[in-house]
């Protein structure tokens, strides 16, 4: 299937390593070219790398940082002549229920988690806007959006939010040719979920495993190619939609 991806170019943030990375690798599997922006400045470097510096540049963001986005957007434009989308991924709030969270650490999730992926959605969907073509911007949130996980309240107050910013967002781009998206990763097999299963405890592992249709983690490839199919042209008439990624775990509609 010809997803339609040849010389296009993504941001993906989260990008060196897990989720990100692994949407990077579809992308560029099928011909595109990336951005991928990390905290931290040797991984994202290597990352790049590991893809090739022809298709993929690194650059060391932390959306949490206002300037970020524009910079990255920027950097897609000077480095590979344009722009046709992004997944934004912010990563993981600490454990812990909401009640024991600090305020601290609400606002501190709040400026990364809440507000970079905001201002990282509008600032891509804006500069999408100004082309004929369009685009497509995909949050990375979390079951979480539909279903709260024990022990991780910060991300049950935070996620449900964001994608009802991404609903919003699809309605106000979506006369521009800019689709809005949002993405619900489950159990899938990161270095994220890994520290999560030791906080929790291997007992916590097998409830949630048994939890799961497919009875087992999902592998980052299997994210990352959905991502990719739905930032590219093949799912073109794909806007507002929140989809789960979790092996069947969600017991919602």
């Amino acid at each position: 299937m010809d997803l339609g991806l040849r010389e296009r170019v993504y941001v993906i943030t989260g990008g060196s390593k897990g989720l990100g990375y692994a949407t990077a690798e579809a992308l560029v599997a099928d011909g595109a070219r990336v951005v991928l922006a990390a905290r931290d400045k040797a991984t994202v470097a290597a990352a790049a790398g590991r893809l090739g510096p022809d298709i993929a540049v690194g650059e060391a963001a932390d959306l949490g940082d206002a300037s970020a986005a524009e910079r990255l957007v920027a950097l897609a434009h000077d480095r590979f002549g344009r722009l046709d989308g992004a997944l934004l991924s912010v990563g993981g709030p600490p454990p812990g229920t909401a009640a024991t969270a600090t305020d601290e650490q609400w606002r501190e999730a709040f400026e990364t988690v809440f507000l970079g992926a905001v201002r990282g959605a509008r600032t891509v969907a804006r500069r999408l806007s100004e082309s004929e073509e369009g685009g497509a911007v995909g949050l990375v949130l979390s079951t979480s959006v539909r279903s709260p996980i024990a022990g991780l309240g910060i991300s049950n107050g935070l996620r449900p939010g964001l994608a009802m910013v991404a609903k919003d967002l699809a309605d106000e781009f979506g006369p521009r040719a800019v689709r809005v998206f949002g993405l619900l990763p489950g159990r899938i097999a990161t270095d994220r979920m890994r520290d999560l299963d030791a906080a929790f405890g291997p007992a916590a592992r097998e409830r949630a495993v048994a939890a799961i249709p497919l009875a087992r983690y999902g592998e980052p490839a299997e994210f990352g190619r959905t991502a990719a199919f739905l930032l590219s042209p093949a799912a073109g008439y794909v806007t507002g939609s929140i989809i789960p990624v979790d092996g069947g775990a969600l017991r919602t509609i």
